[in-house]
């Protein structure tokens, strides 16, 4: 059975309006059983989360929240959060903790992205060709990979992210001096320090676009958040199904990234707020129930109302 999620299938949500307190509170339960194996995986105990939820509410509160022209105060942030005020006032004025990003993958990423994109840096077949490591190296008209890395940026050396790229197992060293890519993405083999960058940036914006369709005081249109689901499927067709997810993923990745380029130039001249994006895809697979459910989406009280609207969605036999 092929379905798209409920979210596909609608063009758009009911009309602002209240929050909706309990269907959240269901929501959020499903969304925290990833979240509570993560945290159980990597020694995360309740206490340093109920902290560092705190500190997110009162940090959302203060930045989202606030009256025009007068901010927010701590008993307001008290208010909309449920966190006490003496803790409020202590989050507030604690110092901010530095920045915990790896700077080299952001520009690691960005070099493979272009290096998968660009026209200059394809084969024929639209494979990412082997590059000289430095132009000296290279043949008559070929790109090098010194010049790929510069196009990037201007702050980091082509070598030290090439030594980021070969670490992670992105890229091979080959003996005649030119770098190849293993794979048709920045697929890093190696450190969980950059397995979790992309964990809180990939889930926490995935999250964000759902939390903002769904925002009661929605400002702008909806933003893209759609899936589609199989089931009944054996182990063989569920895998077959996930490699050509990965083929159908690589082949619009380098479209993408081709339109987000002339994007990218078109910008400079404009001298308007700038805007980032993300664009990304998954693909999940467990073993489901006699039911049809998985291990991850059990009954969490009363029936989710999809459920019954399906019930209801046929007319009896005569």
């Amino acid at each position: 059975m092929n379905k798209l999620s409920p979210a596909a299938a609608c063009a758009e949500p009911p009309a602002a309006g209240l929050p909706e307190p309990a269907l959240a509170a269901q929501a959020m339960a499903r969304v925290l059983q990833p979240l509570a194996r993560l945290m159980i995986d990597h020694g995360l105990q309740l206490p340093s989360m109920v902290e560092l939820l705190k500190n997110e509410l009162v940090q959302q509160a203060a930045a989202a929240y606030g009256l025009a022209d007068k901010g927010s105060s701590d008993s307001r942030i008290a208010l909309l959060t449920g966190v006490h005020r003496k803790d409020v006032k202590r989050l507030r004025e604690a110092p901010v903790s530095p920045s915990t990003a790896v700077p080299l993958v952001p520009v690691a990423a960005s070099v493979v992205a272009r290096w998968i994109s660009e026209p200059r840096f394809l084969n024929i077949d639209q494979t990412a060709r082997p590059l000289a490591r430095t132009p000296r190296r290279r043949g008559a008209g070929e790109p090098d990979f010194t010049t790929l890395v510069a196009e990037v940026s201007r702050d980091v050396g082509a070598r030290a992210v090439l030594d980021e790229l070969v670490r992670l197992g992105v890229v091979e060293l080959r003996e005649d001096g030119y770098v190849a890519l293993k794979t048709s993405g920045f697929v890093p083999h190696e450190g969980l320090q950059e397995s979790f960058h992309f964990l809180a940036a990939n889930v926490s914006e995935h999250l964000a676009t759902a939390v903002h369709n769904l925002a009661p005081d929605r400002q702008g249109p909806l933003m893209l958040e759609q899936s589609a689901f199989s089931q009944d499927l054996s182990a063989e067709q569920a895998g077959q199904l996930q490699q050509q997810a990965r083929r159908l993923w690589a082949s619009s990745l380098r479209q993408f990234l081709q339109t987000a380029t002339v994007a990218e130039q078109r910008s400079q001249a404009d001298a308007g707020p700038k805007h980032r994006i993300r664009f990304g895809v998954y693909f999940h697979d467990a073993l489901q129930d006699a039911q049809g459910a998985t291990a991850s989406e059990a009954p969490l009280g009363a029936k989710p109302a999809i459920k019954v609207a399906r019930k209801y969605k046929r007319k009896p036999s005569p």
